[in-house]
């Protein structure tokens, strides 16, 4: 394609900034970012969990000797949570921009440990991370999660089926959404975009080992093309796909080249990162008020006594005092999350 002073013609007539093509990969992934955080905000549901059945009769089957291990998990949370909430605050959009390194795996591994930790006071203690997507993606579905954050898509292959988001069927656009139709659909796009990535990566280790290759049945020799069955096969090998894939999105991007296309881009890096410190900081919420209702507002205040100043005078101690006891002495009512969280741009108050 020839270019002159580094602009693309498009079909339209219209001229694009190489820079701004090479950014695209970039803004689409910052938008589905931004449309989660969206459509947490919309939503404004967190005080819901206490009218939930499953939150009422949510107990803890912890021992002592295993609240020592509940107690590591919630500190490496919220450490990590503390490491992404400082970077924004540095007023250097190149440091921003190269922070995106560090930033992108403390967000997934902050809420990796909260999940840890809220799977823990159930009893079950798991450390592998697939496992650990599963038991989340089953808790998802069975109504554990607020609706900001309990969508999620199931099925074969090009036959996925998208879960509480209603306004799904809307068509994404490369804009910033600006509306909930538009949030809920980047949400559902981005959905679908992971459980492709994650159905042709099981496809690949599954036929590229002798032992687990799928094979014709004619022929016997290992299957080029798979047809729906082998798909139906294959999403249930997978199970749900929920927030916490689309979170660990940000794992794999921090492990490989992807991260140089965020690193050299034009896009609002510092909307990229408050709109993770955001989701970060509503699933964790999520997840520790029910980890405090399984162990008691006592107890859990004794935890959080424990924690390095740093921490304990904190957001930890700020999302205690605002949510957490709120939550926990009001069964029937709480403070609207717009009273203590940011209210996105352009939403009323």
């Amino acid at each position: 394609m020839n270019t002159v002073n580094n602009q693309v013609p498009l079909a339209n007539g219209q001229i694009m900034d190489e820079n701004w093509r090479k950014s695209i990969p970039a803004q689409v992934f910052l938008n589905h970012f931004f449309a989660m955080d969206y459509h947490i905000q919309h939503q404004n549901d967190l005080f819901e969990l206490i009218k939930f059945p499953v939150f009422q009769d949510f107990t803890s089957t912890v021992t002592d000797e295993q609240r020592k291990s509940l107690e590591k998990l919630l500190l490496n949370s919220w450490s990590a949570e503390y490491a992404l909430r400082i970077t924004p605050v540095v007023n250097d959009e190149q440091y921003l921009q190269s922070s995106l390194h560090w930033t992108f795996p403390q967000a997934y591994y902050s809420v990796l440990f909260s999940a840890r930790a809220f799977l823990t006071v159930q009893g079950i203690h798991v450390s592998n991370e697939e496992l650990i997507r599963k038991r989340i993606g089953s808790s998802v579905v069975r109504g554990f999660y607020p609706a900001s954050v309990g969508y999620y898509a199931l099925g074969p292959y090009n036959s996925y089926r998208i879960q509480r988001l209603p306004m799904a069927r809307y068509k994404p656009e490369l804009a910033l959404p600006s509306r909930e139709n538009q949030a809920q659909a980047e949400v559902a796009q981005f959905l679908k975009t992971t459980r492709d990535q994650r159905v042709k990566a099981l496809r690949t280790i599954i036929q590229n080992n002798p032992k687990t290759a799928l094979r014709s049945e004619r022929t016997g020799e290992v299957l080029q093309k798979f047809g729906v069955e082998q798909y139906k096969l294959l999403a249930r090998q997978i199970g749900y796909t929920t927030y916490f894939d689309l979170l660990s999105r940000l794992r794999i991007s921090s492990n490989n080249r992807e991260i140089e296309r965020f690193v050299d881009s034009s896009i609002d890096v510092r909307l990229f990162h408050q709109s993770l410190v955001n989701i970060v900081a509503h699933v964790n919420a999520v997840h520790e008020v029910y980890i405090a209702k399984a162990l008691g507002a006592e107890v859990y205040q004794q935890l959080i006594s424990k924690l390095p100043a740093y921490l304990q005078e904190n957001f930890v101690r700020e999302r205690l005092q605002s949510v957490i006891l709120p939550m926990l002495s009001s069964p029937e009512k709480g403070p609207k999350q717009h009273e203590i969280g940011r209210m996105m741009p352009g939403m009323a108050a």
